[in-house]
């Protein structure tokens, strides 16, 4: 499975990295910012991505609007990794179309569980 993992701390995308590949199915690349983010998922193809809601320039919310606006990407689900976890904001992030949200800081040792957990049955790894 395609794992695009998106946030501008490289401290915390380095341990992302380390903990979904605790699972040997996940396929994971990493961008720093929404515009890289953009580029990869159209490069990459992941069958799911992974935001970081509060980035300088275009944060998670904004990225996600760019990413359902194109043709190639409008269908890849998105879940929010986020501090910002009180019940009215997690009622957002999902009425925007995110598939879910992981709260920050995320356990190493179960975010590749989270991920799959999340991950709908009908998505076909490597579209």
């Amino acid at each position: 499975m395609r794992v695009l993992y998106v946030d501008d701390e490289p401290d915390i995308r380095e341990i992302a990295v380390l903990a979904l590949r605790l699972d040997s199915d996940f396929d994971v690349m990493t961008a720093a910012s929404g515009r890289e983010a953009l580029s990869a998922a159209i490069d990459f193809r992941p069958d799911i991505i992974l935001l970081d809601v509060m980035m300088p320039e275009m944060d998670g919310l904004a990225t996600l609007a760019r990413l359902r606006e194109g043709d190639a990407t409008s269908a890849i689900p998105v879940v929010f990794i986020t501090a910002r976890t009180q019940a009215l904001e997690i009622e957002r992030f999902l009425k925007l179309g995110a598939l879910g949200v992981i709260p920050k800081p995320f356990d190493p040792l179960t975010l590749a569980m989270q991920v799959r957990a999340l991950v709908p049955s009908s998505v076909e790894p490597g579209r």
